[in-house]
């Protein structure tokens, strides 16, 4: 018989969370710590949704997405998880940018790009302060008008290099383009500008270990391989889920999904005013990503001059539809030395990432996937060897994965990397507005995209799941006893 992974389960809980990204991770550790009796329900076999890693014959363990993140998310893991956590937050020190127009390091902070705009630019110094300053003050709240394109334009008009530089590393840390709305990068660009860009160390799987750990510590009821079907609403707020045959009670419901799949499937547009359907279809998916995983052989040492996360491109100039391109011009390669996981076997891994669109692998034929995925890997490894020389000869395993391939694993509608463009912000933020008790938490408006934002964002709901709860009757109040 198939083991039943809710058996554990109980039949009502003051919260049930969809979905096990950082988000939702995140909401029921805080919820359960508040003393609410938590279910946290995952389609996957393993927590984390984007926030993952696999393992490979030889000791390879690849983490999916490549990851780096601002200073800010030490600080998170400190209040919202643990010490032990934030204490293996580590800095990426070496950034390198290699392109027709220039070639650099940089530690990624505003006083080493500071420097690199004005002496090696040539840009005035009060232009950069000027950029770096508004960029700064950018709120949820500011005008979604101004572009990042007419941004850039205003303190470096022609400067097509030094939008480069400032652009490409936010592309491919949320997949922000020049034509969105300005604040959804200059609140991402600030929080790296603030220390530069950081790791964890020990690798997502220590990660995501160290997180299940606190959790269940917490109290929170997990379940696995649990894909729930529906949320239930009635007399205008959540009443129940539906999930491995069972209905499960709740009195509030943290969906940790895809922001329309959330409203359109798992609940149902008939539960929501016209105008607020109609706001939500409109929404506008973000793009997906290729990767190409690649670990190099037991005795294979990569030079650490290489750098930590490399932008390369072959492109004359930055363009949104060149990043998005089947033919590839732009990788982003992040190098993993064995000091990225110091308990493990000493490996050397490298992972080069690509933007790009669903459509272009959407309908393809599994004899022209397959072919397609090999020429990724082809293309790849020949673009890699200007850094890693001879890196064919050196490979142990290679694969690679599509929009397809997290479309499969995460169920993310069209294998979205970073959830929705902007415009999802404020549906997301609506939710509850519509229905009691139904509270959403992912990648949405491109801010809350990325490992920071989605933990914080889950920071936010939690609160919110505490007000309402906190403010029901005293007979209706289930708080667990502790």
């Amino acid at each position: 018989m198939p083991k039943d992974f809710l058996k554990h389960a109980k039949d009502e809980y003051d919260v049930v969370v969809i979905g096990s990204g950082l988000g939702g991770l995140t909401a029921a550790n805080m919820l359960a710590r508040s003393g609410y009796r938590v279910l946290l329900l995952e389609q996957h076999y393993k927590l984390g949704g984007m926030a993952t890693w696999f393992k490979r014959p030889g000791g390879h363990i690849f983490d999916i997405s490549l990851h780096g993140f601002p200073y800010g998310m030490l600080k998170s893991c400190r209040r919202y998880w643990t010490q032990e956590i934030a204490d293996s937050i580590v800095q990426l020190k070496n950034i390198r940018f290699d392109n027709p127009m220039f070639s650099l390091t940089t530690t990624f902070n505003r006083h080493d790009f500071t420097k690199l705009l004005t002496d090696k630019f040539n840009v005035a110094a009060e232009a950069v302060e000027g950029f770096f300053d508004k960029a700064r003050k950018m709120d949820f709240q500011d005008d979604q008008q101004l572009t990042t394109r007419q941004l850039f334009d205003e303190f470096f008009p022609g400067r097509e290099d030094v939008i480069r530089l400032l652009m490409e590393p936010i592309t491919y840390a949320n997949g922000s383009t020049l034509e969105d709305p300005a604040i959804s990068y200059g609140i991402v660009f600030s929080n790296f500008m603030s220390k530069g860009v950081f790791t964890f160390q020990g690798g997502t799987d220590r990660l995501i270990q160290l997180m299940e750990a606190e959790i269940n510590r917490s109290g929170v009821d997990v379940g696995i391989r649990c894909d729930v079907k529906k949320i239930n609403c009635d007399g205008g707020r959540v009443r129940s889920v539906e999930v491995g045959g069972r209905k499960i009670k709740t009195r509030a419901v943290v969906s940790n999904a895809n922001l329309k799949h959330t409203i359109l499937n798992l609940v149902g547009e008939e539960y929501f005013d016209r105008q607020f359907v109609e706001e939500a279809r409109a929404v506008r998916l973000n793009n997906s990503s290729t990767q190409v995983y690649m670990a190099l052989k037991p005795d294979e040492r990569i030079e650490e001059s290489t750098g930590d996360l490399l932008f390369s491109s072959t492109a004359p100039t930055f363009r949104t539809e060149s990043l998005l391109s089947r033919d590839i011009t732009s990788r982003t390669y992040s190098f993993y030395y064995p000091r990225t996981r110091p308990a493990g076997r000493p490996r050397s891994l490298i992972v080069s990432s690509t933007n790009a669109n669903y459509a272009d692998w959407a309908s393809l034929s599994e004899r022209e996937y397959e072919a397609s995925k090999q020429d990724l890997i082809e293309t790849t490894l020949d673009a890699l060897d200007k850094y890693v020389p001879n890196v064919r000869a050196r490979i142990d395993h290679i694969e690679a994965s599509t929009p397809r391939t997290f479309e499969h694993y995460t169920q993310h509608v069209a294998g979205a990397s970073f959830g929705t463009k902007f415009e999802g912000l404020q549906v997301s933020f609506d939710i509850p507005k519509q229905i009691e008790g139904l509270y959403h938490a992912g990648s949405v408006g491109i801010i809350m995209s990325g490992w920071l934002g989605a933990m914080n964002y889950g920071r936010m709901v939690a609160s919110d799941v505490d007000n309402l709860l906190a403010a029901a009757p005293a007979h209706a109040t289930t708080k667990a006893v502790t």
